[in-house]
Parts: C-alpha cells; sequence; structure tokens
C-alpha cells in the first residue's frame, strides 16, 4: 500500500505527539521536586501571613472544639476500602490555620479535597460555626488497621503549626515532632512555622506505607517535605527536607521533638499528687559516632534551662519514655506507660554541630515543656537550601537501647540515712542490661563519675543491686553555689572497659 506524503507526514505528527504526551505525563508526575519548586517559589516572595478568624471559632474553649467530630462515614477512601483512611480536623480554638490538602490519584493528577460541612458533626460549636465565612481544614489524621483488622486506628496526624505525632501497635499519643524549630529558647521569641499546604498520594489496595508531601511556610523560612510513612509494632516515617530561607536565622532547630516532663522519680511532685511520675518522655538518648551512648534525665526546672552536646555526625537521637510498667504512674486514663518514644536516624552526614535540649518550667502536664533538636554549626544564608533526610521510630515495646552495653534504669535523687544531714546532694543511679548479668563471679565493677567547675564529689560507691540483677552508682554531690547549674557524668567499667551508658545529669540551679 502506498500512503502519500502528506498522510505520512500527518501520522508521524500524529505518532509524535502521542510520544511527547506520554513522557509529559510521565515528567508532570508530582513528587518532591514539586513541592520544592513551590518552597523555592514562595521563599522568594515576602511573607504573607495566613488569614485567620479572629472570632467566632477562634474562641473555642478547648472542650468545645474537641466536641467537633469527623464523621467516620464521610472518612477519605473509606468506600474504596483502601489500607488507609484520612479524617480532617475543622478549624477552631488554637487551630484556626487554614490548610490545604490534596489526593494525587492513581493517575498522578492533583485533585484537591474539599472542605464539606457536611463531613462533621458540629458538636457544642455551631454558633461560632455560623460565623465562619471561609471554613477551611486544619489539619488531617490518618488512620489503618494497627491493632486489628477489622477497625482502624489513628496511626499519624499533622494538626498546628507544623506539629505531628505518630503512634506505634498498642500505643496511645504523647510527645509530637515537628517540621522546624526557629529560635526556640532565645529571648526574642520563637518562630512557629506551620505546614500550609499538604499532598498525599492514594495508596493501592495492597499498600503498607503511605506518601505525604508538605508546604511549610513562615516569615523567616519556606520548606518542602516528603513523609513516607511505614505503620507496625513500631512507627517508621521516613523524611526527607528541603529548606529555603528568607532571612539569616540565630538558632535553627532540625527533626524537632517536642515533649511533656512534670515530675518524675528524680523529682518529686510540688503539690500532692497520688501518681508517681508525671511525663510523657523521662530522659533525651544520644548515640554519637565515636560509639558512646549518654542518657540525660528530663528535669522540670524553676528556671528556663539550656543545654547542648556537641557531635560530628551523630548516629541518633531522641526523647524516650523508658519507664514502661503501669506502677511507675498509676494513671488509668492518660497511661503514661504505653506513650511513644521517639527516636531520631539521620540517614545522611549531618556533619558538625550540636543537639540542643530545652527545658521549660511548667506547673502542670498540659504543656509541652521538652524540645530536642540538631542545630548545625553553620546554617547557610538565604538563597542556599538546606537538604536533610532522616528516620523517625515511634517506639514502646521495641525501645531504643545501647547495643552491648547496660543503660540507666532509674535515677532516684535524695538523701536516705544520714547521722549529720548536710547540704550535699545524692544520687542513686541504676543500672542494667544483660551484659551486667553475664559477668564472671567476682568481677570488679567501678564507677568513672566527674563533674564540672561548680561540682565537688565527695562520695562515691558501686555495688551489685540484688533487686534488679543491676549494677548502682551512689554518689555525693556538693554543690558550690547554688545560683548555679552543676553537671554529672558517671559510667561503668569493668575488666578497662565501658560496660554502660554514659549518665549525664544536669541539676538547675536553685
Amino acid at each position: 500500500m502506498i500512503i502519500s506524503t502528506s498522510r505520512y507526514t500527518q501520522r508521524l505528527n500524529v505518532l509524535l505527539l502521542t510520544l511527547s504526551l506520554m513522557v509529559a505525563g510521565k515528567v508532570s508526575a508530582f513528587d518532591f521536586s514539586d513541592v520544592s519548586k513551590h518552597a523555592k517559589d514562595l521563599a522568594a516572595t515576602a511573607y504573607k501571613k495566613p488569614e485567620t478568624p479572629s472570632s467566632g471559632v477562634a474562641t473555642l474553649s478547648r472542650d468545645q472544639y474537641e466536641t467537633i467530630r469527623y464523621k467516620k462515614e464521610r472518612a477519605w477512601w473509606h468506600k474504596e476500602k483502601l489500607p488507609f483512611e484520612l479524617e480532617f480536623f475543622h478549624q477552631g480554638g488554637s487551630f484556626v490555620q487554614p490548610t490545604k490538602i490534596s489526593e494525587i490519584t492513581e493517575e498522578n493528577a492533583v485533585k484537591e479535597i474539599k472542605f464539606d460541612p457536611l463531613m462533621f458533626d458540629q458538636g457544642n460549636a455551631k454558633e461560632q460555626i455560623k460565623q465562619l465565612a471561609d471554613p477551611h481544614f486544619a489539619g488531617f489524621r490518618v488512620k489503618y488497621n494497627l491493632n486489628s483488622q477489622t477497625v482502624k486506628d489513628e496511626v499519624l496526624e499533622f494538626h498546628g503549626a507544623s506539629y505531628l505525632r505518630a503512634l506505634g501497635a498498642g500505643q496511645t499519643y504523647g510527645l509530637s515532632a515537628r517540621g522546624l524549630a526557629i529560635d526556640t529558647g532565645v529571648s526574642s521569641g520563637e518562630e512557629f512555622p506551620g505546614f500550609v499546604e499538604f499532598w498525599i498520594k492514594r495508596p493501592s489496595a495492597g499498600s503498607k506505607e503511605l506518601t505525604i508531601y508538605g508546604l511549610l511556610d513562615s516569615r523567616r523560612a519556606t520548606g518542602a517535605y516528603c513523609f513516607t510513612v511505614h505503620p507496625g509494632t513500631e512507627t517508621v516515617i521516613d523524611v526527607k527536607a528541603r529548606l529555603y530561607l528568607r532571612e539569616h536565622i540565630e538558632k535553627l532547630g532540625l527533626a524537632p521533638l517536642t515533649s511533656m516532663y512534670l515530675f518524675g522519680e528524680n523529682e518529686h511532685a510540688v503539690r500532692e499528687d497520688f501518681r508517681p511520675q508525671v511525663h510523657d518522655s523521662n530522659g533525651l538518648m544520644i548515640q554519637s559516632a565515636n560509639g558512646e551512648w549518654l542518657w540525660r534525665p528530663l528535669v522540670n526546672p524553676k528556671h528556663l534551662l539550656m543545654t547542648s552536646f556537641a557531635l560530628n555526625n551523630p548516629v541518633g537521637f531522641g526523647l524516650m519514655q523508658r519507664d514502661r510498667k503501669f506502677s511507675d504512674y498509676q494513671d488509668v486514663e492518660d497511661r503514661y506507660d504505653i506513650r511513644p518514644s521517639a527516636w531520631i536516624e539521620p540517614k545522611e552526614g549531618w556533619g558538625h554541630g550540636h543537639i540542643e535540649l530545652v527545658q521549660i518550667p511548667s506547673p502542670d502536664e498540659t504543656n509541652d515543656n521538652m524540645v530536642a533538636f540538631w542545630t548545625p554549626d553553620k546554617v547557610p544564608e538565604p538563597g542556599h537550601p538546606i537538604d536533610l533526610s532522616y528516620r523517625m521510630r515511634w517506639q514502646q515495646k521495641t525501645d531504643k537501647h545501647p547495643a552491648g552495653l547496660a543503660w540507666v534504669s532509674d535515677t532516684l535523687v535524695g538523701h536516705g540515712y544520714l547521722v549529720k544531714p548536710d547540704d550535699s546532694v545524692e544520687f542513686n543511679v541504676d543500672f542494667e542490661g544483660p551484659n551486667l548479668k553475664k559477668l564472671p563471679p567476682n568481677t570488679q565493677v567501678d564507677c568513672v563519675v566527674t563533674g564540672d567547675a561548680n561540682a565537688k564529689v565527695i562520695y562515691t560507691h558501686t555495688q551489685k543491686n540484688p533487686g534488679t540483677d543491676g549494677w548502682r552508682i551512689t554518689l555525693r554531690v556538693h554543690r558550690i553555689d547554688k545560683l548555679k547549674p552543676v553537671e554529672l557524668r558517671a559510667n561503668l567499667r569493668a575488666a578497662g572497659n565501658n560496660v554502660s551508658e554514659t549518665w549525664s545529669y544536669i541539676l538547675p540551679s536553685e
């Protein structure tokens, strides 16, 4: 068959157009690069504060806001019976910043999920909601068959500023993570970046992970984020971020964690309380590149307390909940014993910097008063992107402990029996671990104790603890200047080797 030149040219053009559309379709598939471009373009413009309601829903009390419920039958992907479902948060109370949420379909098209008031039972907030002229979502939660094959449980939520929190199997919400912390603890005041837009990839029928893209914005920074969520016994979230600065930032907090600590085994309750301890986390744990593991018990200080740990390429850090027995808390409602620990693992070298711990005085358990984050020694100037990737592990049954070493199980502060009371402070630090149980009989275990210039160590003693089959260090310290804090370190050694992590304690000023 002979085809004319004109017809051949037409067919060729159609074929070329089809191929170009196919290629274009692949190129246009929404991914991290698109979010990064959004963040870069946003950083090149002046910051525009989101329009938020100043009355009506903004005046809702916490109790009123919590009566606004998302209707379970309206969960996104519920009718399709997909492995994951989404439920959305209504604006109100402290959560008034509008959040745009879109779905990335199977065809890689971006489809905005429109706000619909019929998605919600308005509870005791009907009158205030009537005043909301242009309602938006304030965030969302992700549900999955975490604890049951018949009921979908919450596994993750983004709600307020750049906050997120997640759950593994059998856990209840406790501490939170953040996308970014800016000038936390600085006298000029903290800036709270917020996620202003999300794109969530529609899962397939057999998906065991969910991909979420987020766009962050604030006066001095923007950011592109990708969160890949793997629910399970411990829920793992892989994070990829690219940040753009509008202005220089004094203190840039990366991979921040926020928690609550009121009192614990190392502090007594200020007022009468039937509970032995009240906290979402009781210590900061750090794994350094040189093999040292460090445990810093948290305290509720009388004054703002900021400490840092200089490191090069840390292996990991986290705010951990080590006390796991119900009897540690005796709280039937809040169940602090099953609140998660959160462990951060850098996926690439973070270079030189320090992990900072900010501890803020709190009179009650309603405040998240503990913040930990990584701060690089050199923060790029505006115009130079900051790339970061790390893994978050939300743990309980798989809580992280130092490999091959004993760990601190208790830090007890206060004198026992003294013939002549003095002004020293006594610590009893218990260590436990399989390696201690394997030590040959009659092995001599010693302690190494050091203090800063404000500490005078006046007594140390190491002994086997028959109640735990571990070892206890007892030390007494005289604080030279009571208006200054004291830094202490201690660890166990046997046969010339370290056999425990390092206990690192700060005794706040009075």
